[in-house]
């Protein structure tokens, strides 16, 4: 099961919000692209404009246009909740800009 939400809208792409309810090999992908809404990079599910062919696309993206800025999980040895966060990478804000830029 997964949750979207769409933070921002642009030509031919959107941002999304995605929380898992389960955690499936390429679940994320999988879904967006049953959808109609591969991820930007991804050359297997993603397609046309969308995907990319070995090397960088339009956004600057090798590979998928994916970040996990949470995840959360239950330590399997002391059961504990554990939770680690990750900033927006660089590449990944200047993708961003690049979108807003062309939108403006």
């Amino acid at each position: 099961v997964t949750h979207y939400q769409v933070l921002d809208r642009f030509h031919g792409h959107s941002l999304v919000d995605l929380e898992l309810e389960t955690g499936r090999t390429h679940q994320i992908r999988v879904h967006m692209a049953y959808i109609n809404h591969p991820l930007v990079g991804d050359d297997v599910y993603g397609t046309g404009a969308a995907s990319a062919v070995r090397g960088r696309n339009d956004l600057g993206f090798v590979g998928q246009a994916l970040h996990a800025e949470r995840l959360r999980l239950i330590h399997p040895r002391t059961h504990e909740q554990m939770e680690f966060f990750a900033p927006l990478p660089e590449h990944f804000k200047a993708a961003l800009e690049k979108l807003r830029g062309a939108n403006g």
